[in-house]
């Protein structure tokens, strides 16, 4: 994250009849970031969101989204931002496009062909004069993200954004906020536990354990932190003989292809100058870590919601 911080939270508690939700919650969002929040059932991330929108207020600490305290300037913040809850707060007598037009009101939009736009964009046109109450749930979600960007806010909160969508659903609504980020500069707070969609469209992943953040960072330094050995896949007609190459572990991958395991990717250039000396090297590719398996190594136990 560079400059100044869009989204700033400093040694936040927040607790509920006696019982700690946030302990000591500490992490900054950079201006046009879509950064991933993650963390097991109950470790406060709905919470975080509705502290960040104002709704909550925090038992200590300090909160600033845009330069604003959401608790005191709740109204400036909700002006700047969308938010995505499970509920997202829609009117089932309503229909599609009545609920936009509302919200479009109420939020002061005044740009002709907004709602169509949206609905269009979402999937929602055939169906934009159904009672929401019809809606499927996946038909809520993307009506509920729609209403979230109607006013094009600076910053994004979005709450488990692609629950209860299909395939089709989860594609439409992950490229729309890749879109959203690129074009217009938006910021995104997503907190999810379908980490294998989050790592398509974030920058960089706060994960939350016991009331704080406890790692952060991009999946490219996530790894080089808790996997620093490297596998290099090398296809090759080197003879491997057993289980090493000049004290290097390897392992037959299929016949042509070796995976070595060096200590560091620093080591890679080296590596691979010294085996084009015995063989031949026809290319060379370093095994990725997904942010599943960072995850479980960060946190161990199960990805929750």
């Amino acid at each position: 994250m560079n400059g100044n911080p869009l989204i700033d939270v400093q040694g936040v508690r927040k607790g509920f009849a006696g019982r700690p939700v946030l302990t000591e919650l500490t992490f900054a969002v950079g201006r046009g970031e879509i950064v991933g929040f993650i963390g097991p059932n109950g470790s406060g991330k709905t919470t975080t969101v509705r502290l960040l929108n104002g709704v909550l207020a925090p038992d200590a600490g300090h909160i600033a989204v845009g330069g604003f305290d959401p608790g005191r300037d709740g109204d400036r913040v909700r002006r700047m931002s969308g938010i995505l809850t499970e509920s997202a707060g829609l009117y089932g007598s309503m229909t599609g496009r009545e609920n936009l037009r509302f919200f479009a009101e109420l939020y002061g939009v005044d740009e002709p062909g907004r709602v169509d736009e949206l609905l269009a964009a979402f999937g929602l046109a055939d169906a934009a004069d159904w009672k929401v109450a019809a809606y499927s749930t996946g038909m809520r979600k993307r009506l509920g993200l729609a209403k979230a960007v109607l006013h094009r806010p600076e910053v994004l909160f979005l709450d488990e954004p692609t629950n209860g969508l299909d395939p089709e659903g989860i594609r439409m609504v992950l490229g729309y906020i890749r879109s959203l980020n690129e074009q217009e500069g938006t910021t995104v707070l997503i907190c999810s536990h379908l980490l294998q969609q989050l790592e398509l469209v974030c920058h960089r992943y706060l994960f939350l354990l016991g009331g704080q953040v406890v790692e952060q960072g991009t999946l490219a330094e996530l790894e080089a932190r808790h996997f620093p050995a490297v596998t290099l896949e090398v296809e090759t007609d080197l003879a491997l003989t057993d289980g090493r190459y000049r004290g290097v572990p390897a392992r037959q991958v299929r016949p042509g292809r070796i995976a070595f395991t060096l200590p560091g990717r620093e080591d890679v250039p080296g590596f691979l100058r010294i085996l084009a000396q015995d063989a031949a090297v026809y290319s060379a590719v370093p095994v990725r870590r997904d942010l599943e398996t960072l995850y479980f190594k960060i946190m161990g136990g199960e990805v929750g919601e």
